[in-house]
């Protein structure tokens, strides 16, 4: 385990106590973990602005009966296969689906696919949420 070293945070009594409330809402036990937390994702967010290796998910959703609808995607997703590392697929009710699309690759490509598969004309939502590939955290 990675050396521990203490240090202390000067902040407004009225900021700490919002922090309290919120870290008490989140579960977190103290608060050291909820400031490692905080870190790591801006730290996240860094690799992402430098267009690191990343892992992420895209998830979709979208009305499988649209004409071609699943055609598009598929080539889409073909198209970045290299991105791709898994990808899921649900069935919501009679007319809606959920596809979930694991990816693991460069920031700006990941962001790229996932563009180009939200704005095919009859997917209702979509987001992509990026992650580390906990090397340089």
């Amino acid at each position: 385990m990675p050396k521990v070293v203490r240090f202390g945070i000067s902040l407004e009594k009225n900021l700490l106590g919002k922090f309290d409330r919120l870290i008490r809402e989140k579960n977190y036990t103290n608060r050291s973990e909820a400031f490692r937390d905080l870190i790591r994702e801006d730290l996240v967010k860094a690799e992402w602005k430098k267009n690191k290796e990343i892992v992420g998910a895209i998830t979709l959703i979208y009305d499988h009966h649209k004409r071609e609808l699943v055609n598009k995607l598929m080539d889409i997703q073909h198209d970045f296969g290299e991105l791709i590392i898994s990808s899921q697929h649900i069935h919501l009710d009679h007319n809606n689906c959920l596809e979930i699309i694991a990816v693991k690759g460069f920031s700006k490509e990941a962001q790229k696919l996932a563009d180009s598969l939200k704005s095919v004309k009859g997917v209702k939502h979509g987001t992509l949420s990026l992650s580390t590939t906990g090397k340089d955290i």
